[in-house]
């Protein structure tokens, strides 16, 4: 069994900066996709961005070019680093490890439980 924990949400003004972190207990993640995915206040989940265990990445049309996404060597954890963030972007942000890549979510076998991202303009 896997549990992902996710950290580094926060409050923060319309072009700042904040990095979100996903960690791992349990088995290691290495031949997994992990991904971001969120949710804004009475919408749909959506996709931000994934990244294959040989490092391959994709993201959505909206974070491209602000939005990086990594994962250490250990296959333990995964990062979103967003930049330049919108008031757009407020939502809660919740990784997820999949089978596939591109990511799926009816191929996710994992999910955590998500943390807040709030930008004010």
């Amino acid at each position: 069994q896997v549990q992902l924990v996710e950290s580094g949400g926060g409050s923060v003004q319309a072009g700042d900066s904040l990095r979100l972190s996903c960690a791992a207990s349990g088995r290691s993640l290495g031949s997994y996709t992990m991904g971001w995915f969120r949710r804004a206040p009475g919408k749909e989940r959506e996709f931000v961005a994934a990244i294959s265990w040989y490092g391959s990445t994709e993201y959505a049309d909206s974070v491209k070019g602000r939005f990086t996404i990594s994962r250490d060597s250990a296959h333990k954890a995964v990062y979103l680093q967003m930049n330049s963030l919108k008031p757009e972007d407020t939502a809660v942000y919740a990784c997820a490890a999949g089978s596939t890549f591109p990511i799926a979510t009816s191929q996710i076998d994992y999910w955590g439980q998500g943390t807040q991202v709030i930008v004010s303009s």
